[in-house]
């Protein structure tokens, strides 16, 4: 206490100078207009960009509660998107919450992504405790990505569209032509239609997506576009180069999808012993 009444009296003249000058600045604010909207202006410029600032750096530090709480709305959309295809549009809307879905979107991440061998494989830190398992479409945002081949509790590893062995049914989207896509290993950008009938009518930009003819994709997954096109050796079909929506040298947020009647439509594939 000593020392705060020795540092007044030390310093009593700048003090007592400090003291009025502030009385008269208040005077002034209050007794004219001008300077008082002046101050106020200033007060809400200064007040403002400390908000801002602090706003900036919350947010900052709020980023992974956010993409959490986006990756979640999106798996919403997403399936609403999917699962309202298979019913047939009324003057009644469709309750997300009622319908009766067939696909399950579960988001998650790439650990580990290849794309410059002729059998590239990706990593996603989405399990068996996740409720993944083998068989699983893989997706992002742009287009598809590849199919669930092998869970462990923790990870799945992910037979890339980009792989030799890979084969996914694909439709061209102005005519519903079928074909398989599959890729011959030579640009991570470019993947190939084949078994397209010599009848279908194209057209480079034509775009692609699946076909639903699997229990594994949802009909009407985007692809890409036809980059362009060749009659095969024996002149019945055509081999498309497809140019992809997705940039698969540069994968991180992806959705697995389950099919959740894909049991029941396997069962009626299988043979009948008469």
């Amino acid at each position: 206490m000593q020392q705060i009444i020795n540092f007044v009296i030390r310093n009593k003249t700048a003090l007592l100078f400090l003291l009025l000058f502030g009385i008269s600045l208040a005077l002034t604010i209050q007794s004219h207009s001008f300077h008082r909207s002046k101050f106020i202006n200033s007060a809400n410029f200064l007040t403002g960009g400390v908000y801002e600032t602090a706003n900036g750096v919350t947010s900052y530090f709020n980023l992974k509660d956010e993409n959490l709480i986006l990756q979640k709305e999106n798996e919403r959309l997403k399936s609403l998107l999917y699962n309202t295809e298979k019913y047939e549009k009324d003057s009644i809307a469709l309750d997300s919450n009622i319908i009766n879905k067939q696909y399950r979107f579960i988001s998650a991440h790439v650990y580990k992504n290849s794309y410059s061998t002729s059998n590239n494989y990706i990593t996603i830190n989405k399990g068996k405790n996740d409720g993944i398992e083998q068989d699983f479409a893989v997706i992002t945002s742009h287009g598809i990505v590849g199919i669930i081949e092998n869970v462990s509790s923790n990870y799945a590893s992910v037979i890339s569209i980009l792989n030799s062995k890979s084969r996914v049914n694909a439709q061209l989207t102005k005519t519903d032509h079928i074909g398989s896509l599959v890729w011959n290993g030579d640009s991570p950008y470019i993947v190939q239609l084949i078994d397209i009938s010599k009848f279908a009518e194209l057209s480079k930009g034509d775009s692609i997506t699946t076909g639903g003819q699997s229990t594994i994709f949802p009909k009407g997954v985007p692809i890409g576009v036809i980059e362009d096109f060749k009659l095969d050796v024996g002149g019945d079909t055509y081999t498309i180069n497809v140019k992809l929506f997705n940039d698969m040298t540069n994968l991180g947020h992806i959705y697995v999808i389950e099919n959740l009647d894909s049991e029941e439509i396997k069962s009626l594939q299988i043979p009948v012993n008469e």
